[in-house]
């Protein structure tokens, strides 16, 4: 078995589309529409066919609530792995990127967590090999 897909529930999923691809630098793999819904997914450019991200619209009450309290609590919707943690914060941090927290290291990696501006907290991790 593999993980292929995995979600992150989002207010906006044209913001999220601009946020994910503009922003963060992932590419848009899937996008289309049957009436309301949409399914929107983006992947790594460094892995286009591995593990897709789902921009999923945020309009389930239960799901906005666990969203909602992830957020008050500081807890990340969602980690990314990087090569270079420093690197990446100050890439996003030119682009306008709200960080919660930046790069800091704690046991065996390097995390910095990142406001998404759809309601998520995403943790960016550098494990520190020796």
């Amino acid at each position: 078995m593999k993980i292929k897909l995995t979600s992150v529930h989002v207010d906006d999923q044209e913001k999220a589309l601009r946020f994910y691809t503009e922003v963060l630098g992932f590419v848009k793999k899937a996008d289309f529409s049957q009436g309301p819904y949409r399914w929107l997914t983006v992947a790594s450019p460094e892995d286009p066919n591995g593990t897709e991200l789902q921009l999923a619209l945020n309009n389930n009450p239960a799901a906005k609530a666990y969203q909602q309290a992830l957020f008050q609590q500081n807890q990340p919707a969602a980690m990314f792995f990087a090569d270079d943690v420093q690197a990446d914060y100050e890439r996003m941090k030119a682009r306008g990127v709200e960080f919660t927290m930046p790069p800091t290291d704690v046991t065996a990696s390097r995390i910095a967590m990142l406001n998404d501006t759809c309601g998520n907290l995403i943790q960016v991790t550098q494990l520190l090999r020796k």
